[in-house]
């Protein structure tokens, strides 16, 4: 199917509505919920309407951020990842009967991107190499105008908040090697524009020993550490 048959198929799926379509919505619609382990890592709490969010070393974190937001009834769109695991989605709380896939936008990613904005309340784009600063800041003004939420997988110029991962240190095996990989401890640290220019430092399980993400505690012994 071709991207803009799909994304007329996008656009008429029941209930898709955004803040594009409301009217004199209230402050609190000017949130979206995230999880409790990661309210603390946005300013006021959640995932502000017409902003942009730079997710720099780790897809899972995206994919967290989205979990609060489709159960409260929220509709978002990913493109960009084709690889996306939907069984970690899942497992992370992520509402699968509010996500819309757009694999690979191919070349027609400007115009893919512009119409999901148009549609959803929040839209992932996986990374996104060559977008030059104008054409950020060109979707960036669309976001603000329509109220949606982009979080991108990577880099993004201009973003208004970029959310880091670091620190990777994986639970679960033995000294000799046996095991389980069971849970994840990351840091992770925003530094954004305005309100959020003061950074802000998380401790994170990215996954916790149920698979979603929860806050960082007193860490088990730590057995291996990994890049991924």
């Amino acid at each position: 199917m071709a991207v803009p048959e799909a994304l007329a198929g996008l656009a008429a799926m029941p209930g898709v509505r955004t803040a594009a379509q409301l009217r004199e919505p209230s402050p609190d619609a000017e949130l979206l919920a995230v999880l409790p382990p990661l309210a603390a890592l946005l300013p006021g709490g959640g995932l502000r309407r017409g902003s942009t969010i730079a997710v720099r070393g780790a897809t899972s974190l995206v994919l967290a951020l989205l979990a609060a937001a489709t159960r409260d009834g929220s509709w978002a769109a990913v493109t960009g990842l084709p690889e996306l695991g939907l069984a970690a989605a899942a497992e992370l709380g992520v509402d699968l009967e509010r996500i819309a896939l757009v694999p690979d936008p191919g070349a027609e990613l400007v115009p893919v991107v512009s119409a999901l904005v148009d549609g959803f309340d929040v839209v992932v784009l996986g990374p996104a190499r060559g977008v030059t600063p104008e054409t950020a800041r060109r979707l960036a003004g669309r976001v603000r105008n329509r109220g949606t939420v982009l979080l991108t997988a990577g880099p993004w110029p201009g973003a208004d908040l970029e959310l880091k991962v670091t620190g990777r240190r994986w639970h679960g095996l033995t000294q000799d090697g046996h095991g389980h990989l069971r849970t994840r401890d990351v840091v992770a640290t925003t530094r954004g524009r305005g309100a959020a220019s003061r950074p802000r430092t998380v401790p994170l399980q990215l996954p916790g020993p149920a698979g979603a993400v929860a806050a960082g505690g007193s860490p088990e012994r730590r057995l291996v550490e990994v890049a991924g």
